[in-house]
């Protein structure tokens, strides 16, 4: 089995991607939360040139990728959960809630060091949300990330399908998420008990400081709750507030690939970063 899963990660993950990713198109377009300021086809061709020219540095420089390195990790022995006999689908329950963990602790990280805030703002200075916002990020912090993500997996040492579960999970609910997407109050409310909301992470979103330091989870919502980063609803409203980073407004900045992979050099950092002493 996990074999098959090595050999095939790659097509099985792909396939979901487009699914839900086409889903969610179709949804912002029947349903829609929110007007949006850029042009589409501008922000979709710039937002995904960047997301394909990421997986494609991540494959040169990590072949072996996180299922790669599970497998490996597994096959030697390394990490807290090989060594312990385990029923296996608990074991694929905890490493998929601890990995999740770690990429909320990973994501107030880059909101607290200035340094990777820098790479991290170019996430955030999207001037409209969609599902093409979901996996907007600089190249830098994307291979920060599989670093992060390589080390939990060898301390960890979770199966490999809790590993492909987790990183098709992660796809899908960033694009759900990030979606400009309606869901009724109601819906809404009852959701987010379980998975991070559109509505929920929109807030994260917001050109005000405090309320782009909330809000950090991007698939299960419980961290937030439990850390006390949590804000329910922006003030003004998801259909009036506003997207962004103040001093960044420029379409040609911050929608265009050059300009988004020359965003972490740029010298204002502004008010977003929690530690706020540099």
């Amino acid at each position: 089995m996990s074999n098959w899963i090595v050999n095939n990660e790659l097509p099985v993950r792909l396939g979901f991607f487009f699914g839900v990713f086409i889903i969610m198109a179709l949804w912002e377009i029947i349903l829609p939360r929110r007007k949006l300021i850029v042009r589409k086809m501008t922000r979709w061709v710039n937002n995904l040139g960047l997301i394909f020219f990421n997986n494609l540095m991540v494959r040169i420089l990590f072949p072996m990728a996180a299922v790669g390195t599970a497998n490996f990790a597994q096959s030697n022995g390394w990490g807290l959960l090989n060594y312990y006999d385990l029923p296996f689908i608990f074991a694929v329950v905890v490493a998929v809630i601890t990995m999740d963990l770690v990429i909320y602790l990973q994501h107030v990280m880059v909101h607290a060091i200035p340094v990777l805030w820098r790479l991290h703002r170019v996430h955030h200075a999207d001037l409209d949300y969609d599902v093409t916002t979901g996996a907007r990020f600089h190249t830098i912090e994307i291979i920060f990330s599989m670093l992060i993500k390589f080390a939990t997996i060898v301390l960890l040492g979770p199966p490999v399908v809790a590993v492909v579960i987790f990183e098709v999970l992660l796809n899908a609910t960033a694009m759900f998420n990030h979606a400009n997407a309606y869901i009724p109050e109601r819906i809404d409310r009852l959701l987010r008990l379980f998975v991070v909301t559109p509505d929920m992470h929109r807030v994260h979103h917001s050109v005000h400081a405090p309320l782009a330091n909330s809000n950090f989870g991007f698939n299960l919502p419980w961290w937030d709750r439990l850390f006390g980063t949590y804000v329910p609803q922006p003030p003004e409203g998801h259909a009036e507030m506003e997207i962004g980073l103040e001093g960044f407004r420029d379409p040609k900045q911050v929608n265009r690939l050059p300009g988004m992979l020359m965003l972490p050099f740029v010298r204002e950092l502004g008010e977003y970063t929690i530690n706020r002493r540099w």
